[in-house]
């Protein structure tokens, strides 16, 4: 897996997302592991990791909006859901 890189995804992106991009250090041991899921499943790559993480934390922390159930599912089972 290559380092984490800030240019969009456009395999995760429609026409009206926004992007916003951060700079975030991990902890070796889970890089080491999201290296190892990438190389096990081509499937999957860092940006839809970390999305599909960070909105089923939200999402268990009782945040709920559409577009973010929509995000995560996507992210969960390779969906692009069109308005």
């Amino acid at each position: 897996m290559q380092e984490l890189n800030y240019d969009k995804n456009p395999i995760v992106l429609n026409q009206k997302d926004e992007v916003i991009s951060f700079k975030c250090e991990l902890q070796e041991n889970l890089q080491n592991a999201m290296k190892k899921f990438v190389e096990e499943h081509p499937n999957w790559d860092q940006y839809r990791i970390l999305q599909a993480a960070i909105a089923g934390f939200l999402m268990q922390k009782g945040f709920q909006n559409r577009d973010l159930t929509r995000l995560y599912v996507g992210n969960m089972f390779s969906m692009n859901f069109k308005d």
